[in-house]
């Protein structure tokens, strides 16, 4: 008999301190989401059960009559946690089924949820009747006494919780899971079955060795038997993403093992005081663990060293692929790819890279985050900031880290340098294509400008015959008008294709409200035939720019000439410019409808044009030249309502 309670004793010890184990592994990890919020009262309502169970336990050992308020205040506990862990097996369930995106919809988590603490509210009767016994309370079979409704609302939620696990092992990511879900499932069957068995028949049986003390430990250890389960797999799969914090897991389990070596200390001097006094049987077991250190220390260096290689190794693995990604040359999809890749490796709630100037206004981020310099020849190339899901980084995950940045130098700079060969091919690509289109413009120009111009000369003087009739009159000034226009496009390709000479470029000045007045001159009786407004808001004369006034015209005529295209009659379009102290500032805004989504990307590439009589080249002339001198070239559609296009041109000025 003596033996059974001592096994007893043992075994609601380890089903107090093992959820206990994980309510302060949750409290350290301080992640936050349900299903850890919910985990910790499920923990805590396991140790309100067994803890309550455990101290009545000792009570009856210790004290011949056992206090009345001891025993009331352990029944009152032991029920609390006991009538709500049926409610919170099942909401733990549906918290883990909201990770996996079981639910379709909000409204259907909401309602299981309603459903696993409705039976409780309506069993309360019951509740409060047990709490009322005075006397006769059965620790060993508790939940008799909370009713047989009770009962079958706790067992239905254990079947139900079964049925979730089959579910989840079906969607489990990897064998190991689907392992841990399928034991699981099988857990709560046995466990059902055992609480059936037990209050079906137990009643029956004497209280003794045999009877409700075999079944009560029986029950204990199928209670608990998946939480040794679960350090299993968070441990060595990180399961629930809580593995990466190690460090925490090792350091409450060395808490842990600490304070059941001072509790057996305690009991050991109490057995051994017949022969030795309390103190020096203490102070003996204390110095015991000093012969251990050697074995102890052998052993955590190669656990730590295994580790550490193991790390190293992941890392490396890790290497591979952000090396692949490196090698296509495109420095924004590599940091993309490394925050993604990392993040996903390493278990890691928020993964972001800063590069160059970005990184020091990235150290001034989240407190929560912590930053990794990326360091190569004594220079910072980068930051690396990183939030873990629980409250800080575990070691090996930061060492895995400060490894990676070293090796991320290296991939960076591989992706610079392949990004600006690329850009340097296709630059020479471009000026390829641009000598070929000028030498086929030269012998356009050649073979066509002066046919052209001998027609136009013809017809001209045609036009001054009084001779000639006047209906073959209209026709040829409708002919002089194509002519015209064919010379303009012929025009437009010989300056986009003409080659740029920075120096000569830029030591040109002239005046920018000159040159506006000039552009608004030329072209208000174009805007006048089209029923438009073209107005000119221009500061006073005097500002200089650092371009010449042909190219300055060149591009203020050809967005002036395209905002007209775009505007209806009726409409409006116009020109403002004001010095902004980084340089003279051009705007042109009409309210046309706009530009449409789908040609956002393209309005800027030569040859591209939606018009159908157009060349694609006044926007493309204009982006080359504004990059000539040095400016900036931005724009926005819609403006206002859904509508108009406004085109803002930065220029450099004269010192």
């Amino acid at each position: 008999m003596r033996h059974a309670i001592y096994l007893r004793l043992i075994v609601l010890t380890a089903a107090t301190l093992l959820p206990f184990f994980w309510i302060v592994v949750i409290l350290g990890h301080r992640r936050q989401r349900n299903f850890e919020r919910i985990f910790f009262f499920l923990c805590l309502a396991l140790v309100f059960l067994f803890g309550c169970s455990l101290l009545a336990l000792n009570a009856q050992l210790y004290y011949a009559d056992v206090p009345r308020t001891l025993a009331s205040f352990a029944w009152t506990i032991l029920c609390l946690g006991l009538w709500f862990l049926p409610s919170l097996l099942l909401h733990l369930h549906v918290e883990y089924a909201d990770v996996r995106t079981i639910f379709n919809s909000r409204k259907a988590k909401s309602l299981w949820i309603a459903g696993a603490y409705l039976p409780g509210i309506l069993l309360l009767p019951y509740f409060y009747a047990a709490l009322r016994l005075r006397s006769g309370q059965d620790f060993d079979l508790p939940s008799n006494s909370l009713g047989i409704p009770f009962q079958i609302w706790l067992l239905t939620a254990i079947l139900l919780s079964s049925g979730w696990q089959r579910r989840f092992a079906k969607i489990a990511p990897n064998k190991e899971q689907r392992a841990f879900h399928g034991e699981l499932k099988s857990y709560f069957v046995v466990l059902a079955l055992w609480i059936f068995f037990g209050h079906a028949f137990l009643w029956r049986w004497p209280r003794n060795e045999s009877g409700a003390s075999s079944y009560g430990w029986i029950l204990a250890l199928l209670v608990v038997a998946p939480l040794f389960g679960l350090v299993r797999n968070v441990q060595k799969f990180n399961f629930l993403q809580i593995g990466r914090q190690r460090n925490l897991i090792y350091a409450v389990f060395a808490t842990f093992l600490a304070l059941l070596y001072l509790s057996l200390i305690r009991r050991a001097s109490q057995w051994l005081e017949p022969y030795l006094p309390p103190e020096a049987s203490a102070a003996l077991l204390l110095f015991l663990p000093v012969v251990f250190f050697e074995p102890l220390q052998r052993l955590m260096r190669r656990a730590l060293r295994r580790t550490a290689q193991t790390e190293v190794d992941h890392a490396q693995r890790m290497m591979t692929p952000i090396q692949e990604v490196a090698r296509l040359g495109n420095l924004g999809k590599l940091t993309a790819f490394i925050e993604k890749w990392i993040g996903e490796e390493l278990q890691l709630a928020e993964v972001k890279l800063f590069l160059g100037g970005a990184a020091e206004s990235g150290a001034s981020g989240n407190p929560a985050q912590e930053a990794f310099s990326i360091r190569q020849s004594g220079r910072t190339l980068g930051t690396l900031r990183v939030k873990a899901h629980g409250a800080m980084l575990s070691g090996e995950t930061a060492a895995a880290l400060e490894f990676l940045c070293e090796q991320l130098a290296g991939a960076l700079e591989l992706c610079r340098l392949i990004e600006e060969k690329l850009q340097l091919e296709r630059e020479l690509a471009e000026r390829e294509r641009l000598a070929v289109l000028g030498q086929m413009a030269a012998s356009i120009s050649h073979n066509l400008k002066n046919p052209l111009g001998s027609i136009k000369t013809i017809l001209q003087v045609q036009l001054e015959s009084e001779e000639l009739p006047e209906s073959i009159r209209g026709e040829t000034r409708m002919v002089l008008e194509e002519i015209g226009r064919l010379s303009a496009k012929l025009n437009q390709l010989l300056q986009f294709s003409r080659p740029a000479i920075l120096g000569g470029v830029v030591a040109a000045t002239c005046d920018a409200r000159e040159v506006a007045d000039e552009v608004g001159n030329v072209l208000r009786h174009e805007a006048e035939r089209r029923g438009i407004a073209l107005e000119l808001d221009v500061e006073g004369g005097g500002m200089k720019l650092a371009a010449g006034a042909e190219a300055v015209n060149e591009i203020l005529s050809n967005l002036v000439v395209n905002a007209l295209e775009a505007t209806a009659r009726g409409g409006r379009v116009r020109v403002s410019g004001l010095a902004n102290g980084a340089g003279f500032l051009f705007v042109v805004e009409d309210d046309g409808p706009g530009v449409p989504e789908s040609v956002r990307e393209k309005i800027l590439q030569p040859f591209f044009t939606t018009k159908t009589q157009g060349t694609g080249l006044g926007l493309a002339i204009v982006a080359r030249r504004v990059a000539e001198f040095g400016g900036s070239l931005e724009w926005q559609s819609p403006v206002k309502d859904e509508c108009g296009t406004r085109f803002r041109v930065s220029l450099p000025m004269k010192d």
